[in-house]
């Protein structure tokens, strides 16, 4: 690593402690009782409903349970105190769940461990580097979709808690009166968090809704299934484990396509949300912060037994629709989980599933975009497909492949719609010869339609092509100009380029001696100049 670097990486440390601790600073001046209490009961909603996931996550990865927990414990701890925006909620996800199942299946858990620690030293890279900040490269029509996606995702994950286990050891969908029961304890729980907030806001509406619905299965013992039919989440404090793998290649050549994917995956699912609750707390910025939290919090999981995780845009809903702002919500969740798993394991795995299935309908209802639906009709209809498919990939596939569908499939909208814009403004033909205005942007999209502008066997002798109203934005166009020049030097012509910028009249070769200099030839660059002149040969002619 040269100096240079290292510089880097310790100045981007100093500039993430420095932020840290003027946020928590903020975040200890604003805690008055009032704002103490409404971030303490935020923090347990958040803690009830991450138990139930956290479990079912590590169920589909394949391992125990505790290791779900230990990582919603563990990353929702530290990327809550130095995450890139306070109030944001991580743990173990089914995004990384899914992909970590073959891994754990061929290879063993501890295996999982070793990639979710080289997982975060890929993150912390790419927050010492500042890659989050390509976020913003992400059009607003796949985070629609990516919205829309997840709400379903989230939906769908929900409809598990209504199957039940069989004599034969296989699950089987509830019927008869358990059935009638947990729905209507769904709709309960729903109809509590609706209503609540037009009654009283001194406790969180999801909280009051768990709270409640529980106190009735349990006082009546209504038989529905519990948190502790999941799984027992019983267990200690997580213990510092070098996870069990010989170091060598071998293995760096097993875990690396994995933690690759995962990294992805887990940073981009947190940079949308961190943008999602940016939009609703009127915040900017804490990209890259967010990238060095995440991986921060990664290294630290893998060493204690736990999964990985990332930003959790349900569980974020919930903490910040229940009053969480600052940093004190998040750190509270993850405190409150630990004191489950440690202390309260049994009032916790008495709490009815159904409660909790609510909670997480009400999300789904708060996340989708419904205004998507609204502006379908009217939005260009290239928008709408993006929002469309984005949504689609993330149900079937996955979120990172829905994201990068939805910027590929908008990159090449986006070029193909600035190709068809160059054109010819006005054509102007007198005894001194003729001359072509063009106008819209010259690039690897535009290159055919700028040529097929013109005539160069049937122009006049003398032809002037003026780009006052034009814009050369890559070295295609440029190169598409040197042709051009090149066909009416073929046909005995005379051709003069007029209001090209300097930068245009640099690279330039053939059309080079062409151009006309003016005191009001334009000022900008040519994507970025590597040294190479097109046409140029080793010689320089």
């Amino acid at each position: 690593m040269t100096s240079n670097t290292t510089a880097t990486l310790f100045s981007e440390g100093f500039s993430a402690v420095r932020s840290f601790a003027k946020t928590t600073a903020d975040d200890i001046g604003a805690l008055t009782p009032t704002v103490l209490k409404t971030e303490t009961l935020a923090g347990l909603t958040v803690a009830l409903a991450l138990v139930p996931e956290a479990v079912a996550f590590a169920f589909v990865a394949g391992v125990h349970p505790l290791v779900g927990l230990y990582a919603a414990f563990i990353v929702g701890l530290i990327t809550a105190l130095i995450g890139g925006r306070p109030g944001m909620i991580s743990g173990a996800t089914g995004a990384l769940a899914v992909v970590m199942v073959e891994l754990v299946h061929t290879h063993g858990v501890e295996y999982l461990f070793a990639t979710v620690v080289l997982m975060g030293l890929i993150q912390l890279t790419a927050g010492a580097l500042r890659w989050g900040k390509f976020i913003r490269m992400v059009p607003y029509p796949v985070m629609l979709g990516f919205v829309n996606g997840l709400a379903i995702v989230i939906g769908l994950a929900q409809l598990e808690q209504f199957r039940v286990p069989t004599e034969d050891g296989g699950h089987a969908w509830m019927q008869g009166t358990q059935l009638v029961w947990t729905l209507g304890l769904v709709a309960l729980t729903m109809l509590i968090i609706w209503g609540m907030p037009k009654v009283t806001k001194i406790i969180p509406a999801p909280l009051a809704g768990i709270g409640i619905v529980a106190a009735i299965v349990i006082g009546f013992g209504i038989d529905v299934p519990r948190v502790g039919d999941l799984a027992s989440i019983e267990g200690g404090l997580p213990m510092f484990h070098i996870p069990q793998v010989p170091f060598g290649l071998e293995t760096l050549g097993i875990i690396l396509p994995y933690a690759v994917i995962l990294a992805a995956i887990g940073l981009i699912e947190s940079l949308l949300t961190l943008n999602l609750v940016g939009e609703i707390k009127g915040e900017k910025g804490g990209a890259s912060q967010e990238c060095a939290a995440q991986g921060a919090a990664n290294l630290v999981t893998g060493f204690f037994g736990g999964m990985g995780g990332c930003a959790m845009i349900g569980q974020s809903m919930i903490n910040v629709k229940s009053g969480g702002r600052t940093r004190l919500s998040g750190t509270m969740a993850a405190l409150f989980l630990l004191v489950f798993i440690v202390f309260a394991s049994g009032p916790i795995e008495a709490i009815p599933l159904a409660a909790l299935v609510g909670v997480m309908f009400m999300v789904v209802l708060g996340t989708f975009a419904w205004k998507s639906l609204q502006i379908l009709a009217r939005v260009p209809k290239s928008d709408a497909l993006v929002i469309l498919i984005v949504t689609v990939v993330t149900v079937l596939e996955d979120l990172a492949v829905a994201v990068l569908v939805g910027v590929i499939v908008s990159a090449l909208v986006f070029a193909w719609k600035q190709a068809t814009k160059m054109s010819v403004a006005n054509v102007t033909e007198d005894e001194n010869g003729k001359t072509y205005e063009v106008e819209g942007p010259l690039f690897f999209g535009s290159t055919t339609s700028f040529s097929d502008l013109f005539d160069p066997k049937g122009d006049p002798k003398n032809v002037t092509i003026d780009f006052a109203r034009a814009r050369v934005a890559d070295h295609s166009g440029l190169a598409a100009i040197d042709a051009l020049a090149f066909k009416y030097n073929a046909e005995g012509k005379d051709l003069k380029l007029r209001h090209l910028s300097p930068d245009c009249q640099r690279l330039l070769t053939t059309a080079g001696q062409l151009i006309e200099p003016a005191e009001d030839d334009p000022q900008y660059g040519i994507a970025t100049d590597y040294g190479i002149r097109i046409g140029r040969t080793d010689t320089g002619h």
